[in-house]
């Protein structure tokens, strides 16, 4: 591995940012580290960048053992959430800042800062200074600042969270594709779980210090771990009496089951009854437009779920009768998490949106 974090514990006070965290990283990756407010992800990020020390554990960058090394010597570009950009100096200056540091020649620099701003898609624009720039441009400037020096690894803290959510969009797929012509071992901390499936190689989901699964968007998305990653991936319905709707058995006391939109089939108002043994009948309450399809909040027999209707079923509205097929639940109790496939269907008839 690349990067690898081995039993890695933090304490602030009275407050544990880190718990026995450990995972490794290989060389080339974009690495999403997801977790809600709280859950130890800038922590992490800033003791690989040196600016946090560790409690206890070890951090390896390439095989080397990096614990006693200062922030300059870890061959890392940082680019912080505020940007952090010098107000004082223009749009060449900020990205020649770790140039000059490194007492490289003039000619150098200037060559390097140009490219730097053909590789960010800013031409032109170093003689500005960043109030003159709008949010989307600075997050640029200064992820084109951090890769100035050539380091090994990037980290970057939350670096589309002060950026409206159109422009935040366009550099997620701007972000990707200049990490994958780089090719540099990259890490993003994110709250946003749509941000980190659609941009990360491989996720990292933290919570409460913890470390708690590890593996690409796919896989984490279908397979939950643990009961906090089936609850916090997706938007879920959770309810405790699962064992109502048809197809499903408890497996046990004190379990619960979550149900994702993309677990449920809605036929509309105006289809042919369907098999009664696996098909519910249910009632929508509310209905909301989401552009190519339509959030729907269902009443089966006073168990309440959201789901999906296509736009092909039409306009749904409150108070209208639907037949709705449940596939499979993520059942968890508080250690555990077990999918359970409606014994209606086998594994061929499952689908996922």
């Amino acid at each position: 591995m690349y990067i690898e974090l081995q039993n890695i514990n933090k304490t602030f006070g009275d407050y544990q940012a880190s718990k026995d965290v450990s995972f490794g990283i290989e060389k080339g990756k974009l690495i999403g580290l997801l977790g809600p407010s709280g859950s130890g992800k800038t922590t992490i990020l800033r003791m690989l960048a040196g600016l946090e020390c560790q409690d206890s554990g070890d951090i390896y960058i390439n095989g080397t053992c990096v614990n006693n090394l200062p922030s300059s010597q870890r061959g890392i570009g940082f680019v912080f959430q505020s940007y952090a950009l010098f107000p004082y100096l223009n749009v060449h200056d900020n990205i020649a800042y770790g140039l000059k540091i490194q007492k490289k020649d003039k000619a150098y620099i200037d060559k390097r800062v140009q490219e730097l701003l053909e590789l960010v898609g800013l031409p032109g624009l170093e003689k500005r200074y960043p109030d003159q720039l709008s949010g989307g441009q600075k997050q640029r400037i200064a992820l084109a600042r951090a890769l100035a020096p050539e380091p090994e690894l990037l980290l970057l803290d939350e670096p589309f969270a002060a950026i409206d959510a159109k422009v935040r969009q366009e550099l997620r797929t701007w972000l990707r594709e200049t990490i994958d012509k780089i090719g540099i071992t990259s890490i993003f901390v994110t709250h946003d779980q749509d941000e980190a499936i659609e941009v990360a190689d491989e996720i990292i989901i933290t919570n409460e210090g913890r470390v708690e699964q590890v593996g690409n968007p796919v896989d984490i998305y279908l397979h939950p771990k643990t009961p906090f990653v089936a609850q916090f991936i997706g938007k879920s319905s959770i309810i405790s009496d699962y064992d109502r709707l048809k197809g499903f058995d408890s497996i046990g006391k004190d379990t619960k089951a979550i149900i994702r939109p993309e677990f449920v089939e809605i036929k509309g108002v105006d289809k042919k009854k369907h098999d009664a043994t696996i098909y519910e009948d249910a009632v929508v309450e509310q209905s909301i437009f989401r552009g190519n399809y339509f959030e729907v909040l269902l009443d089966i027999d006073d168990i309440k779920i959201r789901a999906h209707s296509p736009l092909v079923n039409g306009p749904l509205k409150s108070g209208d009768l639907v037949q709705v097929l449940i596939n499979q639940l993520y059942i968890f109790d508080d250690t555990t998490t077990t999918t359970l496939i409606n014994k209606g269907l086998d594994d061929s008839s499952l689908y996922y949106i």
